[in-house]
């Protein structure tokens, strides 16, 4: 049996369940309460953060039938289809730009754009990956976006916001989305884990949320992939393991970087006293670490004999 990606299971429905992007959920809920809804918006920031899923989210919230509202029913055919489960909505277009990208593509989204909504209120296009359109493609998109028809709205999605047309950005509201803090995803991982009805060893959640980066869909991934490799346990449910967590993420004991750094710190200490005290012989040192005396210093000459002698010794060291 096949089984759908955990990220896809747990994708959130509505700003609500955004974790750790107050900071662009709060004022769009605001614009849709208050219905000062802009016509283009601009969602930029790592991979794996919920920009689509935001873009979805505010597409429920505007085509839904008890809408616009900052919370989506959920029930509706519009919000049913723009759902985890759905197949999508005819009014709302998903373009992926790094493959429709050219002034070609500009010119037919122009057309499709003058159309009105076969049934709901907007008609919604949303570009994914929208720094891959050339400049070109920007200039014939640039009158569309600053003057579209009323039931038009524009959402871009992009990791790389500066490559995206000045001209085009300065037309859209500007919404930053940010990693994760470590603590809102652990938090968030242990209530998934507790749901899946799926027990983690101490120490195996920390190790995901550190490979994730701070990227949701990248720690549900690693999640996922371990779920999947680990063994039943005797009453039958999946128990992910410490050291199959270790040997995948490649992270070493917690006692190793301990250990690394009390030599470091010793290490620091013996180079201190080291420049405290200088040319001095210092007892706490080893024996073989202290100075040897100069007459033991002896080197065999070209002759093949030894000459002994201190190092000052103007024989052995003429000035030039």
């Amino acid at each position: 049996m096949v089984t759908t990606a955990l990220y896809r299971r747990y994708r959130p429905e509505a700003f609500g369940e955004m974790i750790g992007q107050s900071q662009v959920t709060e004022p769009l809920m605001t614009a849709l309460r208050s219905d000062r809804v802009g016509h283009a918006y601009l969602f930029s920031g790592p991979r794996g953060c919920g920009k689509t899923t935001s873009a979805r989210i505010l597409a429920r919230c505007l085509n839904c039938a008890a809408g616009p509202t900052d919370t989506p029913c959920g029930t509706c055919d519009s919000c049913v289809e723009l759902g985890r489960g759905g197949g999508g909505s005819l009014d709302v277009v998903e373009i992926d730009a790094a493959s429709h990208n050219g002034v070609d593509d500009a010119r037919d989204l122009r057309e499709r754009a003058i159309f009105a909504p076969a049934r709901d209120r907007f008609k919604i296009f949303i570009l994914d990956e929208a720094h891959m359109v050339t400049q070109q493609g920007f200039n014939a998109l640039l009158k569309l976006v600053e003057e579209p028809p009323a039931h038009v709205k524009f959402i871009f999605a992009t990791t790389e916001p500066e490559k995206v047309l000045g001209t085009i950005r300065s037309r859209t509201h500007h919404y930053p989305f940010r990693l994760v803090p470590p603590a809102a995803m652990l938090e968030y991982v242990q209530e998934l884990c507790e749901t899946e009805g799926v027990g983690v060893e101490a120490g195996v959640l920390p190790l995901v949320v550190r490979a994730g980066g701070g990227s949701p869909r990248d720690t549900l991934s690693l999640l996922d992939q371990l779920i999947a490799g680990s063994d039943a346990d005797a009453g039958g449910h999946v128990l992910v393991r410490y050291e199959r967590a270790v040997a995948l993420l490649g992270y070493t004991h917690s006692r190793a970087p301990r250990r690394s750094r009390r030599r470091l710190r010793r290490q620091r200490r013996w180079g201190s006293l080291r420049r405290r005290r200088p040319g001095r012989a210092d007892r706490s040192r080893p024996a073989s670490f202290r100075r040897r005396p100069a007459r033991a210093l002896a080197r065999p000459d070209r002759g093949g004999s030894h000459r002994c002698g201190r190092l000052g010794d103007p024989a052995r060291h003429p000035r030039r």
